[in-house]
């Protein structure tokens, strides 16, 4: 009607509810707020709330009664007069009860689909009137309660904690559970069956080592207190040890970690006895057989024996899998290995069980173990345990985890084969220990022949600065030479990096020299540096003095040739050029000066020479008798020297 309406008129009508909405709020200025308007949805579940659905369901079984009983009656009454007419179709309720099931599947399909598709219609909660609440009422009220719970906690708690203060009065030995329950907070428990089983193994560290570490615990049985046996005194309790400790549950660990094991590492020379008597298993330390042992300290040292175990192992297969030039043995419970010439590292795990029958010969004298290399072991299979676990975390996150860094960024960085193989690379635990015992022998030797040149030269002055930021094989010392009050005239200084198997000098001059680890490489060096300190000195003091520089030379030609080194000389002359000193440095002999002067006294003009000029040439060099000199050192000697050769003309 309306599309009629506006294809003859060509008028728009709109057809909506009317604007009745009710007043909210009217303010202070006259102005009314009115309430939203409803939405379509909410509309209808308004009108939907005041249907009452139960009493209309009720009116229609009522009337459906009557009118079925209005029904029967009328076929009462007709039914004589068709008698003799028959039904049409047999079937026909049948089809009528089918027709009106597949209209009510019909209308429940429709209602799903209406429910399901929310395209229809959405199906919203009937608002329920809001009930006038006040909000004090419902504070007390939550107080109230609060206050009633809390009083039976209260009473609870103080039930509790005088039924556990009768019970510690009352108690002689400690609770199994409470046991149970300190031994859960520190080690691996579970239960299996009728047993409880724990694990002290350091998989979930990231051990890879075949070696079980089960344990299990068992409730102790209780001992009945001899009757009539007096307390001990306090100085017999002193002088047994410590009080014996009861525990209600106990620890049984396996055979093969019971008793007390460590690694020991030495460093031995070849001349030594190697395969002595201490490859037997050694039985000092005390036995962690005995049952009175408290389960914290019986756990710690078994623990302790499968950390050692799994260290020896893995040691043990890597000497045998290395190619070294020298091969790495392992006999018993002993890994010999060679560190430089001479020299053998040597690790032996030692495990004492306390079982022995026989009484243990006692053990050869023996070096000094070393600590440091120790520590160092059982850091390198710790690390490797925290590697096993923590991976690094990939760049991006999508890729996968395990390649490092530089191989995600092999690709980005064209990184060539030579740097993938590079990155594939790694140390094993028994290299690693090994080249830290050559660095620590590198640095002895570094240490012994700096000491013994600072003992054998007092002048000039040898100082040592270790570098206390070191790396397990890598340290550096700065050697400054100087003479005593002299050292602002000039010094002489080096850095020696000392490596694992090599050293690396950096001279003052920018030069960078490698030695081996012969440690006389390194003397040689250090006494070079000595007399070309004195050279250079003294020619710093001339400058001071006044006198003039004439020569230098730091390889002299002249002279014997000397086992170590080269002699370094120099000549100066006065400030007006009638004296001349010559100084010669020499590793094997010491310092050596003369001195010349002019006119020279042994001049005669003659007749191939007649005229005196020639005279001042200056004379032939006359030694002098250095040992007889005054002065504390070399410079303060050559300072009285060429103040007493200065002439004041």
């Amino acid at each position: 009607m309306s599309n009629l309406l506006n294809m003859a008129y060509s008028v728009n009508i709109s057809v909506e509810a009317p604007i009745e909405n009710q007043i909210q709020e009217i303010t202070y200025d006259g102005q009314e707020i009115y309430q939203t308007p409803l939405s379509m949805s909410e509309s209808l579940a308004k009108l939907a709330q005041k249907i009452d659905f139960s009493k209309a369901s009720t009116e229609e079984i009522v009337k459906e009664g009557a009118d079925q009983q209005d029904k029967n009656d009328e076929d009462s009454a007709t039914k004589e007069s068709a008698t003799f007419q028959s039904s049409l179709w047999p079937w026909d309720s049948v089809r009528n009860k089918l027709r009106n099931a597949l209209t009510e599947v019909c209308v429940l399909a429709d209602v799903l689909a209406i429910a399901k598709e929310k395209r229809y219609i959405v199906l919203d909660h009937v608002p329920q009137d809001a009930l006038e609440t006040k909000p004090m009422v419902q504070v007390y009220a939550r107080k109230k309660a609060l206050a009633g719970a809390a009083s039976v906690l209260l009473a609870g708690a103080e039930r509790l904690r005088a039924s556990q203060n009768e019970l510690a009065r009352n108690r002689t030995t400690p609770d199994f559970h409470i046991e149970l329950l300190r031994l859960r907070q520190n080690w691996r428990l579970k239960k299996v069956s009728n047993s409880i089983i724990g694990d002290l193994s350091y998989r979930t560290a990231g051990s890879k080592y075949a070696q079980t570490g089960m344990f299990e615990v068992t409730k102790a049985e209780e001992e009945p207190q001899a009757t009539g046996s007096p307390p001990p005194s306090p100085g017999a309790g002193a002088a047994a040890g410590p009080p014996k400790s009861s525990s209600a549950l106990r620890v049984t660990v396996p055979s093969e970690l019971q008793g007390v094991a460590y690694i020991e590492v030495l460093c031995q020379k070849d001349q030594e006895d190697l395969c002595s008597a201490t490859i037997n298993l050694l039985g000092s330390g005390p036995a962690s057989t005995n049952p009175d042992v408290h389960w914290q300290q019986k756990l710690e040292a078994a623990q302790n024996v499968l950390f050692c175990k799994e260290l020896f192992n893995q040691l043990a297969k890597e000497a045998v899998q290395l190619q070294a030039p020298i091969p790495h043995m392992v006999v018993g419970n002993q890994i010999m290995a060679t560190v430089l010439p001479g020299i053998q590292l040597i690790i032996g795990l030692y495990h004492s069980t306390g079982n022995d029958k026989k009484p243990n010969p006692t053990p050869p004298q023996k070096s000094e173990h070393d600590h440091v290399l120790e520590h160092s072991l059982h850091q390198l299979l710790r690390e490797v345990h925290h590697k096993n676990t923590h991976h690094p975390f990939p760049h991006p996150s999508s890729g996968p985890v395990g390649p490092s860094k530089k191989r995600c960024l092999a690709g980005p960085m064209a990184a060539d084969r030579y740097e993938l193989l590079e990155m594939t690379k790694s140390q094993t635990l028994l290299e690693q220990i090994i080249q830290q015992a050559q660095h620590f022998f590198m640095r002895l030797r570094t240490e012994y022949v700096l000491d013994t040149i600072a003992k054998e030269v007092k002048d000039p002055l040898i100082v040592s600065h270790w570098n206390a930021l070191n790396s397990p094989t890598q340290s550096c010392v700065k050697i400054n030479i100087m003479t005593h009050g002299y050292d602002s005239v000039y010094r002489t200084s080096l850095v020696v990096h000392v490596g694992e198997k090599s050293l690396k000098c950096v001279c003052r001059d920018g030069r960078v020299m490698h030695m081996s680890y012969e440690p006389q490489e390194l003397r040689d060096l250090i006494f070079c540096q000595i007399y070309q300190h004195q050279i250079t000195a003294v020619q710093g003091l001339a400058k001071c003095m006044g006198w003039q520089f004439l020569a230098n030379s730091t390889h002299l030609g002249l002279g014997a040739v000397e086992p170590l080194g080269n002699a370094s000389s120099c000549i100066l002359a006065s400030p007006i050029g009638d004296r001349i000193i010559a100084v010669r440095c020499e590793p094997q002999t010491g310092v050596q000066v003369a001195i010349a002067q002019s006119p020279r006294k042994d001049f005669f003009p003659g007749q191939l020479v007649k005229e005196r000029k020639w005279e001042n040439l200056g004379g032939s060099f006359k030694e002098v008798r250095w040992d007889k000199m005054e002065g504390k050192n070399f410079l303060n000697k050559m300072e009285l020297l060429m103040s007493s050769l200065t002439s004041s003309q």
